[in-house]
């Protein structure tokens, strides 16, 4: 695909939480539970005009879900300022003080005073209604393969509260997670190839990792702005896995490609959507189907909507194994309703072809029309249908903005439309802060060690080779290293590619490895004493991950344990007097072959070096 014709623009924003003694504004740890709560507070947003006395398009239709917000409180992990009881404290110097390496890490230009904004967001992400964040930097840059990216914003902010669920309206969220600190990243739009989005996103989360950050799942996020030429720019919310970025990138502008062939098809079908919603609740008072017989139980209600010119286009794939179908009904979905049906997948779902000519002829349905039918509550199946009839409708213009969320296939569903300026209004209760020119040289004078620095030290201190050290770079292992080589006296290149590899494999085989650190020091404590030998580290942490055993338990269990110096000469004696016809012939030439019997016999109890030596001297006795 020809990215660059097609007009491919690409922009990352990435969040960071980093690793403070407290949140932003009030003294509770960063650190999340999963305690019972002793109590719980009940919301209701509504979204709020703008200084300029416009209201947010994304917190409009968040509103329009009508839900209600339960969020799990403590006295010990959380307190008034995040129920929204009590102001803000003042801003965590030390978040700030973090904000301004990663500022000068990535050559940016900090402001001289921070000040505290709200960012409207009604998704019940926090009890306010509102996030509080601020403007630290602004245009910096980072250099890739590809050529230089523009960093555009750092922003310092609190970060929203955990989404525990929902249930029949009511969402439940936990207060640990709301105020922690949290870094955003925003680059400019510049990058137009799929792989390029992804070596930024990595060079960033480096610089990120050489300061005080939390490490896991979670406490790191992408989003993507992505758009081509004649689509539109959307944005795709949580890209969790970096080696699924490109293909994510390339899936959306396939995406977008689909719905423009669907407009150019919708234009030349000269097609319209009728804005009234017609109810088909008699005519199918006496169907089969599972789902709406329910809803009409219930006292809900089946309606329906007609979109002229659209039949068949509805089942158009517009995503692998995802139909435009799919997107007009993850606008219903937004309005509470499990989902839609629609002429291209009938008959189905109990619906017969009898009832489809029923409602065919009912909507007046012509030769290329199409109907979407909901079953649920009146106001919600309602609801739900203006909502279709609105995504439809911007199908006759092609692609259009929005909030998608990244699901784990590499695809995206709709979330919400995109933000405007309007969601962004001043915070009275903290003042501004000014940044010291005292203290931000204090700060770039003191600046942590960077990925490629960190590369070029241990390839000197270590003797690695590049490959190795970039590899433990890369994969965030480069402190783990130094410890185990520190505290266990073995051989760098043994321990460099036991990380960087050797870990690999495992966790390919479905082993996880994230939890070895003890581990692999006892192992490697085995090896510096002569316990086991290199070739048999890696089975004794498969014997630890697989059974749960210590490394000398795996060691002895699995027979790894090595042999004395008289128990390996009299394997190798063995070894040399079975084969006096091959040494004969060969004389020394014989090393290779025996040398393979003897390690396969001895299977890592011990010693190459001494095995090699041994056989050299019993070769020597027959010659």
């Amino acid at each position: 695909m020809d990215y660059e014709k097609l007009g491919l623009m690409m922009g990352l924003e990435i969040h960071q939480q980093l690793n403070t003694t407290k949140k932003l504004f009030c003294p509770c740890e960063c650190e999340l539970t999963d305690k019972k709560p002793d109590y719980h507070v009940l919301r209701y947003l509504r979204p709020t005009q703008s200084e300029l006395g416009k209201i947010d398009r994304a917190a409009f239709e968040e509103s329009r879900r009508e839900l209600t917000f339960c969020y799990d409180a403590y006295p010990h992990h959380t307190c008034l300022v995040e129920t929204d009881d009590e102001p803000p404290h003042p801003l965590n110097q030390e978040a700030l003080e973090i904000g301004l390496i990663i500022a000068t890490l990535l050559n940016m230009t900090v402001v001289d005073e921070f000040h505290t904004m709200r960012k409207q967001v009604i998704d019940g992400s926090n009890t306010g209604g509102f996030q509080r964040t601020g403007l630290l930097a602004i245009q910096g840059h980072i250099d890739t393969p590809y050529g230089k990216v523009v960093i555009e914003n750092l922003g310092l902010e609190e970060d929203a509260a955990r989404r525990m669920g929902q249930r029949k309206g009511k969402v439940e969220f936990r207060l640990d997670r709301l105020g922690i600190p949290l870094l955003e990243i925003t680059t400019d739009p510049s990058m137009n190839r799929p792989e390029q989005v992804r070596e930024v996103a990595y060079q960033i989360g480096q610089v990120l990792r050489s300061t005080k950050v939390k490490r896991g799942l979670g406490t790191i996020r992408q989003d993507l702005n992505i758009s081509i030429r004649e689509g539109a720019r959307v944005e795709v919310k949580g890209v969790q896995d970096l080696d699924s970025m490109e293909q994510l990138v390339k899936n959306e502008v396939t995406r977008q490609l689909k719905l423009l062939e669907i407009m150019g098809e919708l234009k030349k079908r000269d097609a319209t959507v009728e804005d009234q919603i017609y109810d088909l609740g008699e005519t199918l008072k006496d169907t089969e189907s599972k789902i709406i017989a329910k809803a009409l139980k219930k006292g809900g209600k089946v309606l329906a909507i007609k979109l002229n010119g659209y039949k068949g286009l509805i089942g158009k794939e517009v995503q692998p194994g995802r139909r435009f179908g799919t997107e007009l009904a993850g606008y219903a979905k937004k309005m509470g309703v499990a989902g839609i049906f629609h002429t291209d997948e009938l008959p189905a779902y109990g619906i017969t072809s009898h009832e489809v000519e029923l409602i065919n002829g009912f909507l007046k349905i012509g030769e290329n029309d199409a109907f979407i039918l909901v079953a649920d509550e009146g106001d919600k199946a309602r609801n739900a249908l203006e909502e279709v009839q609105r995504r439809a409708k911007m199908a006759l213009d092609g692609v259009p903005e929005e909030t998608r969320k990244a699901l784990d296939d590499a695809n995206t569903e709709y979330l919400r439309p995109l933000p405007t300026a309007s969601r962004m209004y001043v915070e009275t209760d903290i003042p501004t802060h000014v940044v010291s020119r005292e203290l931000l040289e204090h700060v770039q004078a003191n600046l942590p060690e960077l990925p490629k620095e960190k590369e070029a030290r241990i390839i000197e201190e270590y003797k690695l080779s590049e490959d190795l050290a970039h590899q433990l770079v890369r994969q965030d292992r480069t402190e783990q290293f130094e410890e185990i080589v520190a505290e266990c006296g073995v051989e760098p290149t043994t321990v460099a590619s036991l990380l960087a590899y050797t870990l690999k494999e495992l966790r390919r085989e479905g082993l996880d490895v994230e939890d070895l650190s003890d581990s692999l020091k006892g192992t490697f404590q085995l090896l510096k004493q002569g316990k086991i030998s290199k070739d048999a580290v890696s089975d004794v942490l498969v014997g630890v991950l697989k059974e749960n055993w210590t490394p000398e338990e795996a060691a002895g269990n699995l027979n790894l344990l090595m042999l004395s110096e008289e128990n390996v000469r009299e394997i190798i004696v063995g070894i040399v007097s079975s084969n006096e016809k091959l040494i004969t012939e060969r004389k020394m030439g014989a090393m290779g072959s025996l040398m393979g019997m003897a390690m396969k016999e001895l299977k890592g109890k011990a010693d190459g070096k001494l095995v090699n030596k041994f056989l050299k001297e019993e070769i020597q006795k027959y010659l």
